[in-house]
């Protein structure tokens, strides 16, 4: 089978090096991928923006299946044009990824058929925006109802706070993005990443992960697209995973189809475990970044067989299985990120970090010049690491970060701080 993989970040890396291991694959391409997708994949120049380009280079080149890695594509419909053009692809028409484009429409998806969720209100306005902040007080979360890359929700802990980012997203700081902003209940709890492919009817679990946002040890500075993750999320239990099946995911499946827009692809529900047991904070449809970097970790099942499975509506036939360990990934940024970042700057002794047992290093934002690799964006690296325990796996992802040479990036150093206490404290 041909595939054509889009994307270019550390969740590709993590698909192309999982899709390279199936037996189904003869010839994989990726657009425009990077230097670590390079080592499985050849990366095609292609304007992924310019569907009937893609349509056209999947014909020329006898593909078999796309894989769509990032959201933009979908909520422009990328798999509506290829599936006119008789293109198999996997992931979600564009009225579905509605639920990723859309947090109001989520919300409102909820709100009809009883999703357990924060309460929330929508608005197209600065002033009346304020007079429902005056009216609910802080703590309150304030989101931009468009696709922010990851940047545009604000967890306002007080009134200044929850106003200055009104102010920011009608201002234009996310672009249209921000036209409309959510404002949504404080939720107390855990959080955690659950993902569950979905062929249109049926749900099929997959895996479950912790992210973290913010950019400072310890939970602090602004939040980013993700500074590290670890795969499984212990508050995941087998009973919790399935109330999350049960009550969100299910009724999540069913709703889309009540509302005409069938969902295919996967979902990754943002939860708060709570006093009121899981409730969907968000929804992305796709695979998180960097979440599937140690979700694919721990895969043991062929992943691109699950995910034509999911294509072609045989996911009932199909199990999702993954080994006990653990996977935890630090994120490699360049400083100053999430704000400007230095590209150009050489990374040296990523081979000396891959050398060190249960390690592998994806690339995200990097780029190749001859042998040498050098930064090229604001995350730049996910050193990931496998263990017995999510403890073993942080002590050997931060061992291979420390032996990569790159002075000009950072790292947070508490990736992983509440598994390996929960584990402690055992």
């Amino acid at each position: 089978m041909k595939v054509l993989l889009i994307g270019s970040g550390g969740r590709e890396d993590a698909l192309a090096h999982a899709l390279a291991r199936s037996p189904r694959l003869t010839e994989l391409f990726a657009a425009p991928g990077n230097p670590g997708v390079a080592r499985v994949a050849e990366c095609v120049v292609l304007d992924t923006a310019d569907h009937a380009a893609v349509v056209a280079f999947c014909r020329l080149m006898g593909i078999d299946f796309v894989v769509v890695g990032p959201e933009v594509p979908l909520v422009a419909g990328i798999v509506d044009d290829l599936a006119a053009a008789g293109i198999k692809a996997f992931g979600p028409t564009k009225l579905a990824a509605r639920l990723e484009g859309s947090k109001g429409f989520t919300k409102d998806i909820c709100a009809k058929y009883d999703i357990p969720t924060a309460a929330y209100g929508r608005f197209g306005d600065l002033a009346s925006a304020r007079a429902y902040l005056a009216k609910v007080g802080a703590p309150i979360v304030v989101k931009a109802d468009g696709l922010a890359a990851g940047k545009g929700v604000t967890v306002a802990m007080t009134m200044e706070e929850a106003e200055a980012a009104l102010a920011d997203c009608f201002a234009g700081a996310f672009g249209a993005a921000g036209a409309e902003v959510v404002i949504e209940e404080f939720l107390e709890g855990e959080e955690a990443s659950f993902f569950a492919l979905c062929d249109g009817a049926t749900a099929l679990a997959f895996a479950s992960a912790q992210d973290h946002k913010r950019v400072g040890d310890g939970d602090t500075g602004p939040n980013t697209g993700g500074m590290g993750a670890y795969s499984p999320a212990p508050i995941m239990t087998p009973e919790m995973s399935e109330r999350v099946m049960a009550e969100i995911i299910r009724p999540t499946v069913a709703a889309m189809n009540a509302e005409g827009c069938p969902f295919t692809g996967v979902f990754f529900a943002g939860l708060m475990i709570g006093p009121k047991g899981p409730q969907l904070i968000e929804y992305n449809t796709r695979f998180g970044d960097p979440e599937t970097q140690v979700m694919l970790e721990r895969l043991e099942s062929d992943l691109l067989d699950l995910l034509v499975a999911t294509a072609e509506g045989t996911l009932a036939e199909k199990t999702v299985t993954l080994s006990p360990d653990a996977a935890l990934t630090v994120v490699m940024a360049a400083k100053g990120y999430p704000g400007a970042v230095e590209k150009g700057t050489e990374i040296r002794d990523l081979a000396k970090a891959e050398a060190l047992p249960g390690v592998f290093v994806h690339h995200a934002g990097t780029k190749a010049d001859g042998d040498r690799i050098l930064a090229n964006g604001g995350r730049v690296l996910n050193v990931t690491a496998r263990g017995a325990t999510v403890a073993e796996a942080q002590a050997r992802a931060y061992a291979a970060v420390d032996a990569i040479d790159w002075p000009q990036g950072f790292c947070r150093r508490d990736i992983g701080w509440r598994a390996v206490a929960r584990e402690t404290a055992k």
